[in-house]
């Protein structure tokens, strides 16, 4: 083989590589971390037994404000300002206004989950994802973190929590999302968004935040402060 079919053969391999990262950034984006919390809650825990049609509209509200309003805003707010996904990502500086509008949507899902009287432990999962939210908008003052990475760390700080509020064996799901964080991190750096410290800063916030906000603990204060 020549050097020249050598140098294409490994423009094509970092051409997939970037690709296949590309795809993991795209289906384990922050914003839909929730909504599949809630999925996973309704599936696979006791609260299957609820009723249909509460589910529904559960996931319903979480996902027009975790997803669908963040999503829209932050869409017109670029073509606004005519700012791409890749200069958000680069420039820590114009993160903040998509960080307000995504917190805005949370606080208004948190206000509606809590006016509807929604069990203290699934609005936990939103208070908790806007914690996170409100966190980073801190750091990023100083310096930038991954919120891929936030994300992944919640979810795993989640488990933590709730296997201490409903008493089962995380170890398996611990290790499906120990791996799955592993791959995101590689996924983030090969695409260059961050780099390793970026990474561990992230995913350190999502995990320590949240699990500290779903503790029981936390959860049982939490509940008797709105009563």
């Amino acid at each position: 083989m020549t050097e020249n079919e050598d140098n294409k053969q490994n423009i094509i391999s970092d051409k997939l590589l970037i690709r296949i990262a590309q795809t993991i950034s795209w289906i384990l984006n922050p914003f839909s971390i929730p909504f599949l919390a809630f999925l996973v809650l309704f599936l696979f825990t006791y609260l299957r037994m609820m009723p249909l049609a509460y589910k529904l509209i559960v996931l319903a509200i979480v996902y027009c404000f975790t997803i669908l309003m963040p999503v829209v805003t932050i869409f017109v707010f670029r073509k606004i300002n005519k700012i791409t996904m890749h200069d958000i990502s680069r420039d820590r500086t114009k993160r903040f206004v998509p960080f307000l509008l995504t917190i805005t949507s949370y606080g208004f899902c948190l206000g509606m989950m809590h006016k509807l009287s929604i069990p203290w432990y699934m609005t936990g999962i939103i208070l908790a994802s806007l914690v996170v939210q409100v966190i980073c908008v801190i750091v990023n003052l100083k310096w930038k973190l991954s919120e891929h990475m936030a994300g992944i760390g919640a979810v795993i700080g989640g488990v933590v929590a709730f296997s201490a509020l409903f008493g089962y064996n995380p170890i398996g799901w611990l290790c499906l999302f120990i791996l799955t964080a592993g791959i995101l991190g590689t996924a983030r750096m090969i695409l260059k968004h961050h780099s390793l410290g970026e990474v561990f800063c992230g995913f350190t916030v999502g995990f320590i935040t949240v699990a500290l906000v779903l503790h029981p603990w936390t959860n049982t204060l939490f509940r008797i402060f709105l009563l």
